[in-house]
């Protein structure tokens, strides 16, 4: 739980501290800074004052003072007239390189560089967290509740044919009790199996152990008869043709105190070798494949 912790701390560090280099270059960009040139330029333009076309040029003082001595000398009364106001000319706007207003080509190399980063240290804390979340409970991979075993063993004798259990993918069959000594002596099977068969119950893995397919129940032969290579199973999965190494799979078994069978998906010993045949079983009709 520490370190779960430790590695949620670290991933938020990163992305503020990724979050705060980001908008302090978005800042600098947008705000920008003009170069010597602009600068120069500006002062430049803004030094002399542009004429306007169609409006009178501003009289200066000297002309003033001329016609007011032109005045004083007697030839004639001057009136000197102010000119019209001149409307005002608006300022040039700032010149902006087009550098200053695009991302230059180190900002998107460091913006790359930053969003890898983040996103590599995101991917690493949620493995992380993934990895030390705890499973979930129930499904294939724990211990699966196949219901009832006197439910079960109905469906057995109503329709001889394993009962389905698809939330462990298991076919469970009845085990002969009376065979079980064969079982314990055969030394094919752990202990763990062995408490299932003294329960009457095998709990078979759906898959062959050939090529992975799904092994499906032949009603007549009343064997396990594999549809992608023809490997052949008898009725509590003990192999007996196709090119199959060992029997079937299977899955610890036991029964609660409320009468539910439990199969436990979280370990799938293998299954017994070529040769092994506790129960004797042999085909009962036709093959389907």
């Amino acid at each position: 739980m520490i370190i779960a912790i430790a590695i949620i701390a670290g991933v938020l560090l990163v992305a503020i501290l990724v979050l705060s280099m980001l908008r302090r270059q978005d800042r600098v960009t947008a705000i920008g800074s003009l170069d010597r040139d602009a600068r120069r330029r500006d002062q430049s333009d803004s030094a002399v004052a542009p004429l306007v076309a169609g409006e009178p040029r501003p009289v200066t003082a000297a002309e003033v003072e001329r016609a007011a001595e032109v005045g004083r000398g007697g030839a004639g009364t001057a009136v000197v007239v102010a000119p019209p106001p001149a409307k005002p000319v608006p300022a040039p706007p700032p010149y902006i390189d087009d550098e200053t207003l695009g991302v230059t080509r180190r900002q998107f190399l460091n913006r790359s560089i930053l969003a890898t980063f983040g996103l590599a240290v995101a991917g690493f804390g949620a493995a992380a967290l993934g990895f030390l979340w705890p499973p979930p409970k129930g499904g294939f991979g724990s211990k699966v509740d196949a219901g009832k075993l006197s439910d079960i063993q109905t469906y057995w004798r109503n329709t001889q044919a394993p009962f389905y259990v698809p939330d462990a993918r298991t076919w469970l069959n009845p085990y002969p009790v009376e065979d079980v000594p064969k079982a314990k002596a055969s030394g094919a099977y752990s202990d763990s199996i062995i408490a299932g068969y003294e329960l009457g119950v095998v709990a078979l893995y759906q898959k062959c152990v050939h090529l992975g397919c799904r092994v499906p129940w032949c009603q007549s032969s009343q064997w396990f008869e594999c549809p992608c290579h023809g490997s052949k199973y008898n009725r509590v999965g003990e192999k007996k043709g196709g090119p199959a190494p060992r029997g079937l799979d299977r899955f610890a078994v036991s029964v609660s105190g409320g009468g539910d069978v439990i199969i436990d998906t979280k370990y799938v010993p293998n299954g017994p070798p070529i040769g092994t045949n506790t129960t004797g079983q042999e085909a009962e009709g036709p093959h389907c494949h």
